[in-house]
Parts: structure tokens; C-alpha cells; sequence
């Protein structure tokens, strides 16, 4: 299923919707300004906080955690030496992890794993500034398939790679 990631150039606190393919708000990303560490919320429309993304602050490698209901589930962290593309690495808490991989920064990469892709990121479709897809594949029956922390994962690669990402 692809979803369609709208962010808002100049809006304080980085809140912006995720719009399912039917043009349906899906997710909403609620960014807190006011925070030592960089936060984010990823909530449903009707606002039910589904996943809380933040920034690790002491940390070798830059790092976000990913936490449903006060408990890590994931861990998005920068791989320690890439020659050739950019690289993250997700560890997933119940095991297992994806590898992220491509332009980063353009917004042009693939979530994978070993049973094959979760999710493919492109802004290629589009000409609006800072607006991209996350197709994610929501036959998986694992955690590749779960749409929010996804869409979660492509949040933190954008926080830990985009314009501000300090």
C-alpha cells in the first residue's frame, strides 16, 4: 500500500499527515519542538499516539528509537563504515533487523530484509518539494508489514539524514 508523506516547509514543530492512496489522512506525525531530543509522534487522525520516534542523545552513531506504548520496538541507527551508499540499519526488538540503503537524502531508497523488500521510498513522482512515497508491502505477515512503524522508520531516516538533522 503507498502512502504519500506531505511535509510542511516552514511549520514549527515538523507536524505533517501521511495520506494513504486514496488520498485518506492515514497517520499523522506530530513533531515536539519544545524537547531536549529531537521527538516525534506518530498518531492516528482521530490523534491515538501509535508510536513515539525520538533521538538517542549519547550515542556513537546517530541513533532513533522507535517505542509503542513506552517500549522500544525498533532502533534506526547509521552503519559505522559505508564506501559506496548511503546505509542505516534497523534492529527490530522482538529480532531480526532491515537494511536501508540507497540516496538517503534524496529520498530515493528500499527497506529490505532477508525474506525480500518492506518498503521502497521514493520522491521520484513528484515535484512538490519534501513530499515522497513510502510503499510499504502490507502482505508481510511480520513487523515488514506493519504500515505505522514503516512509516515510523522513514521519519526517523528523514530526521537523521535531512536538512536539521543536527
Amino acid at each position: 500500500m503507498k502512502f504519500l508523506v506531505r511535509e510542511r516547509i516552514f511549520d514549527i514543530g515538523d507536524d505533517f499527515w501521511v495520506e494513504d492512496e486514496n488520498g485518506e489522512r492515514a497517520f499523522h506525525v506530530d513533531g515536539k519542538v519544545l524537547r531536549v531530543r529531537r521527538t516525534f509522534e506518530l498518531k492516528t487522525p482521530e490523534g491515538e499516539v501509535l508510536l513515539v520516534i525520538r533521538k538517542k542523545l549519547l550515542s556513537l552513531r546517530d541513533t532513533m528509537r522507535i517505542e509503542r506504548d513506552g517500549r522500544t520496538v525498533a532502533t534506526v541507527r547509521r552503519r559505522m563504515f559505508t564506501l559506496v551508499k548511503d546505509r542505516l540499519a534497523v534492529e527490530l526488538e522482538e529480532g531480526g533487523g532491515w537494511e536501508i540503503s540507497g540516496s538517503l537524502f534524496d529520498k530515493e531508497y528500499a527497506i529490505g530484509d532477508g525474506d525480500g523488500p518492506v518498503a521502497h521510498i521514493s520522491r521520484a513522482w513528484f515535484r512538490i518539494r519534501d513530499t515522497y512515497a513510502v510503499d510499504v508491502d502490507t502482505a508481510r505477515s511480520d513487523a515488514g508489514g506493519d504500515a505505522a512503524l514503516v512509516i515510523a522508520v522513514a521519519v526517523a531516516v528523514d530526521a537523521l539524514t535531512g536538512r536539521d538533522s543536527r
